[in-house]
């Protein structure tokens, strides 16, 4: 089991390092040249700056069993094709019984906004949010799903 993050735009980026470590697992932080984000105790892989480019490269890195970590539905759902476990940065779990649902909303939210319309943004991160995102990746980890 290894931890992939989706370090552009992640918050929760020290949390899952710290957590791998604790555990002993190998931890990549995958982000672009824009946001070339360095932990000790993770590898760093930098890609080009491009549209994707960052989620391309951890879909080929990620493994049936390893954990990816990432905010974005579309990466999410090529993860879960290679049966990999992929939790949000609030510790929510995409599955497949979800991940339709999620996609069909981020179509009409992208539709909303192409229009003119305004959709709601994130709300400011909280301390809550950072607990129940380790709780679950420490979950996730003894389970050693």
């Amino acid at each position: 089991m290894k931890i992939f993050i989706d370090a552009d735009g992640c918050p929760v980026v020290d949390n899952a390092v710290r957590t791998a470590r604790r555990y002993g697992l190998e931890c990549t932080i995958i982000c672009d040249t824009a946001h070339s984000i360095q932990r000790e105790g993770a590898e760093t892989i930098i890609v080009d700056k491009g549209a994707d480019s960052a989620d391309f490269r951890l879909v080929n890195l990620v493994s049936s069993g390893d954990i990816a970590i990432t905010q974005d539905y579309g990466l999410a759902a090529m993860c879960l094709s290679k049966r990999a476990i992929v939790l949000n940065q609030d510790g929510k779990r995409y599955t497949e019984e979800n991940i339709s649902g999620l996609l069909e909303f981020r179509a009409v939210s992208a539709k909303i906004r192409r229009s003119g319309g305004r959709t709601k943004g994130m709300s400011k991160r909280t301390a809550q949010q950072d607990k129940d995102f380790e709780k679950a990746l420490t979950e996730l980890i003894g389970a050693g799903i």
